[in-house]
């Protein structure tokens, strides 16, 4: 072969490659150009008509999805396939954080990725779709770690404490969360970074492994059980208790209520806030018998909780367990006084909101409340004319003065307007007893101390008219004021023993959240069931197995 053929060769091989490479640039471009193109014919019809279905999925994000593929000139936001599939795996796990995966389109999205797969990518109709889809499947998925699938305004009216990304833009949030180089990593911060979330979801795994080997069976419910019985039930207790590692140990089938077995109904009573005499009554035998599918719905449902409240909690407040009936001072991350609480009754519930103690009272009155006032008091008064005075209770006109109880016509109320305040005086007998701690709230709504000491004793303290009552409210108040020279236990006592009320402000403010949980994790991983003691854990859950809708404070 002379040279110069070979060169013609050469160079002919040459320009039919680099044609060849010029013509799959060219492909590409115009296939990206079709797919942006349908991308923005779609994303406008979202936009003009605020409704698209794709296959069997709503698309719900019709504030932040069309704003955000215009901010990219539309684009393809999922071209690169891993990225997509980084996505598929945060959904999947949803399931671990107590949501559901189909809420992000799971189904069909995969449908379409497999209809990619066999159609090599030509369609770019198919390929537009899927891309709106999966950016629909994030934004709800950051709506949801964030905020929680549930409204929590819809669970509770008077709703107050502020979202995590209230002042972001969400489209610039999730132009951010698009381009980032970690997906897994952006998604993972959605989500609380609390231990309190961190040990629920471990408990959800904990007890779906439970469900998985099988759950467990109910335990008769006939006479009570306890140490020295023997009883073919017995042997039922024991693998109920083995399910949930409150028996430990090698397995016994034994019929007999032995010390060992005494010891796992006590540790299971703990768990589950039940009086821990180590017998199988009623209320032990209920606990037991609630099937496994609703306790895990119960953790589900405080992930939720969760998601509503742990984002953005401060080192130092007071909290209110409401269903745990439980107080507590956390400073600097630690919990370093917790008491028993009396909280409100079913009918008169406490509610769940955030405020700031500012002052506290020492030998405080108390001023009765309207609703008190009208329910319980007035009509008390008519059937005991003598229970004002008996309880130190003075009348009070408008200008502050003390009116004399015997020349009101109690007759008249509470049929019309009570024009008077009733306001009991400092004294052992004092509803507030001898500390109360304000902090501003439109419900009239406090902590305070209380003289019924005893129904602390009580596993269940929903007692009080919506105000938390606590044990040891002066070692609070030592702790609160914070200053060992002028605010001892003596000077304390100084204070309370002059009868005199002094109202002594805070040297700042100390946050306070009321919250509701009815299941709590040990740091060992031991879970905790409450009691749902106003019935709020039901509404909850069934939002989270509804289908998904938009939320009406945070449109997408």
């Amino acid at each position: 072969m002379s040279f110069r053929h070979f060169t013609f060769n050469y160079v002919m091989s040459v320009f039919l490659v680099l044609i060849s490479q010029s013509c799959v640039v060219s492909h590409a471009q115009t296939q990206d150009e079709l797919v942006s193109g349908l991308i923005r014919t779609k994303v406008e019809q979202l936009r003009d008509s605020g409704n698209m279905i794709i296959g069997k999925a709503q698309i719900s994000s019709i504030r932040v999805l069309p704003p955000l593929y215009t901010r990219r000139n539309f684009r393809p936001i999922w071209a690169d396939g891993e990225k997509s599939e980084q996505l598929m795996i945060a959904v999947r796990d949803t399931l671990r954080e107590g949501l559901d995966p189909r809420d992000y389109h799971l189904e069909e999205i995969e449908r379409l990725r497999a209809r990619t797969r066999i159609s090599d990518s030509e369609d770019t109709s198919l390929l537009a779709s899927l891309d709106i889809l999966l950016t629909d499947s994030l934004i709800r998925l950051a709506y949801h770690s964030i905020f929680g699938k549930e409204d929590p305004s819809s669970h509770h009216p008077h709703w107050n404490l502020t979202d995590p990304i209230d002042d972001m833009n969400p489209v610039a949030f999730m132009e951010k969360a698009v381009t980032s180089e970690s997906l897994p990593e952006v998604i993972d911060s959605w989500k609380p970074q609390h231990p309190v979330y961190g040990r629920l979801k471990l408990a959800l795994a904990m007890y779906r492994a439970i469900q998985a080997e099988g759950g467990w069976r109910p335990v008769p419910a006939d006479l009570p059980l306890k140490a020295g019985l023997s009883d073919e039930r017995v042997l039922s207790l024991r693998r109920r208790l083995s399910a949930t590692g409150d028996l430990s140990g090698e397995f016994d089938d034994s019929m007999f209520f032995d010390e060992n077995l005494e010891q796992a109904v006590i540790h299971f009573q703990s768990r589950h806030r039940l009086h821990t005499d180590g017998v199988v009554g009623k209320k032990t035998f209920e606990a037991l018998n609630v099937p496994i599918e609703e306790r895990i719905d119960q953790i589900r449902a405080n992930l939720e909780r969760a998601r509503w409240l742990l984002h953005d909690i401060r080192d130092s407040f007071v909290i209110v367990d409401i269903a745990g009936f439980h107080a507590g001072l956390n400073q600097e991350g630690k919990m370093v006084w917790t008491v028993r609480a009396q909280v409100g009754k079913p009918y008169r519930n406490t509610p769940v909101f955030k405020s700031a103690i500012r002052y506290l009272e020492f030998n405080p009155t108390w001023t009765i409340p309207p609703g008190i006032l009208s329910k319980d008091i007035l009509p008390t008064v008519k059937r005991d004319p003598d229970y004002l005075k008996k309880r130190n209770i003075n009348v009070i006109d408008r200008d502050g003065k003390v009116i004399e109880q015997s020349l009101i016509d109690w007759s008249q109320y509470p049929g019309r307007h009570f024009p008077y305040i009733l306001r009991q005086e400092p004294g052992p007998d004092n509803a507030l007893g001898q500390v109360k701690f304000i902090f501003p709230n439109e419900h009239f709504v406090y902590l305070h101390d209380t003289p019924r000491k005893s129904l602390f004793d009580r596993s269940e303290r929903t007692f009080s008219s919506g105000c938390i009552r606590v044990e040891k409210p002066l070692e609070l108040a030592e702790l609160l004021l914070n200053n060992p020279k002028e605010w001892n236990a003596a000077k304390i006592k100084e204070i309370i023993n002059s009868k005199q009320t002094a109202k002594i402000f805070l040297p700042e403010p100390m946050p306070v959240l009321l919250l509701y949980w009815t299941v709590a994790v040990d740091e060992d991983g031991t879970v905790h069931f409450k009691q749902d003691p106003y019935g709020r854990d039901k509404a909850i859950v069934e939002g989270l197995k509804g289908s998904f809708r938009i939320r009406s404070s945070h449109g997408q």
